[in-house]
């Protein structure tokens, strides 16, 4: 009897034993992790030995930057990133020589290999010959050592980046043009990181989009269905379903038939005002800059007490869409002190009056139009007249390396029209803060410059450039198309039961 109950102790006290020692471990198990989490809680820790060396997030990070900051992004809204100011940081001087990513020779190092771009032999009437060029001697393009047709002058000009990305393309393979290695075409497809379709179709519409009498379809219309058909029947099409394709439609109104058909290509655009989201946007797409009109300011030694006009606006006043703030600003402004705010076209040297006005202002008006960009942002860089942006819509070129509000002031559509808020709010921009936008301006002006041939950190190479930082994410989704190439592949018909895509993917 004695030894189940000694028997029966030893087991309560066991049972006890366990439980305390169970405790225990939980109590230091606990202990642990609080001070685990107490040493992590450290501002900034986010277990940086887990992320990507610095020189690898551009290529990993959709291919749609070049570098970013933690601290300055918040999260996407639609299909933009907003960046936010650091709150509570003290903004530091900065040197004279340092330019940070504004830099020519340095702009873009995460990009320095050069991009190789296939592009087709398309027959001359979708390029060159739409400049009345005539191919000689069995080849659709023209002999660069001989002589370079020339592009129509006026407002054509403004959309004429398939122009110098053509000659750049081309100028790749002649030997002694002394241009910048952005850019290299390539014989074999197979070897390509993009493929390029030289259809001059901003020139196409400002010429040929009208039926003439004896017409059924314009020649606009006829070329841009003659294309879809050679596009989509061509290996490199049906390999990438088009994805590696670079279009041209920097014109609002280019390609208007055609772009729904060839969605899924990269589009080289002036700003995304007449398309929907699954045809054309930031991810996807391109902004390139207008070719600037209004001449050059070269030797520009002017100050802020050495041009006389305080705000400066001169172009079409009355414009539909995004474009009513115009007609409200000239309503506001036209009687305020210092401020030209004027119709104006190019007729009656029109680009000569707008030269000499813009270099003559310390600020320029860039107002949306029909679409949310315009040409006059472009001018006021060239003037170095700081541009006053209110358009809530815009793209802008190279935003993702490039921070406009070091030298563009920003103004919201609806603070803009209220009155006395836009030219007071000029007014309380002081000496120092313009010289420093206006030095900026002089800093930044080469990379909207388009030129033959072309220059290192110019208009042309920063397109290149920019499609490069596209190549990555359009090597992730073609090789995921390819997973079950080996079952064969569905035809288009088949692979949607819409009239358009719900995704741009």
């Amino acid at each position: 009897m004695a030894e189940k109950h000694s028997s029966s102790s030893l087991g309560i006290i066991s049972r006890k034993s366990m439980l305390c020692l169970f405790v225990f471990a939980s109590v230091l198990f606990m202990l642990s992790w609080f001070f685990l989490l107490r040493s992590t809680s450290s501002a900034g820790f986010s277990g940086l030995s887990l992320l990507p060396h610095p020189k690898l997030i551009p290529l990993i990070d959709n291919g749609n930057s070049a570098s970013w900051n933690r601290k300055d992004v918040e999260p996407s809204i639609g299909n933009r990133a907003i960046l936010v100011d650091n709150e509570g940081e003290e903004e530091k001087p900065q040197k004279k020589d340092d330019l940070g990513d504004v830099k020519c020779s340095g702009f873009d190092n995460n990009y320095k290999q050069v991009l190789k771009i296939f592009m087709y032999d398309l027959p001359s009437e979708f390029h060159f010959g739409l400049l009345d060029w005539k191919p000689q001697g069995g080849s659709v393009w023209p002999d660069l050592r001989a002589k370079v047709p020339e592009y129509p002058g006026g407002l054509n000009l403004q959309h004429s980046i398939e122009y110098w990305l053509t000659l750049d393309l081309l100028a790749s393979e002649v030997p002694g043009i002394p241009r910048a290695g952005s850019a290299v075409r390539v014989r074999n497809s197979s070897e390509a990181d993009v493929i390029f379709v030289p259809f001059f179709s901003s020139l196409c519409y400002n010429r040929y989009s009208k039926v003439n009498p004896h017409q059924k379809k314009s020649k606009d219309k006829l070329l841009q269905e003659k294309l879809v058909k050679f596009l989509t029947s061509q290996k490199e099409w049906k390999r990438s379903g088009g994805r590696d394709h670079v279009l041209l439609a920097h014109h609002p109104n280019s390609m208007l038939d055609a772009r729904v058909k060839l969605w899924t290509a990269i589009f080289i655009l002036a700003d995304f005002g007449r398309y929907p989201p699954n045809i054309a946007n930031v991810g996807k797409d391109v902004i390139a800059p207008y070719k600037h009109v209004i001449r050059s300011y070269v030797n520009d030694s002017s100050n802020f007490d050495s041009r006389p006009t305080l705000l400066y606006f001169q172009g079409a006043i009355y414009r539909k869409d995004g474009g009513f703030a115009r007609q409200e600003l000239f309503y506001l402004l036209k009687d305020e002190k210092e401020v030209h705010f004027q119709f104006g076209s190019v007729q009656k040297d029109g680009v000569g009056k707008a030269s000499q006005g813009m270099h003559s202002s310390k600020f320029c008006l860039n107002i949306a139009g029909d679409t949310p960009s315009s040409n006059r942002l472009f001018d006021a860089i060239a003037s170095h007249c700081v541009p006053v942006i209110i358009s809530d819509d815009i793209e802008l070129p190279y935003e993702n390396v490039l921070d406009y509000s070091q030298f563009c002031i920003f103004v919201r559509t609806s603070d803009a029209v209220r009155e006395k808020f836009l030219v007071n709010l000029i007014r309380s921009i002081k000496k120092d803060e313009w010289t420093r936008m206006w030095k900026r301006l002089k800093e930044v002006e080469n990379f909207f410059e388009f030129q033959y041939p072309s220059r290192e950190g110019d208009a042309v190479q920063m397109i290149w450039q920019a499609v490069a930082r596209k190549v990555p994410a359009i090597r992730l989704k073609v090789n995921k198309l390819r997973r079950f190439s080996r079952f064969g592949t569905q035809k288009d018909g088949e692979l949607r039961k819409i009239p358009s895509p719900s995704n741009f993917w």
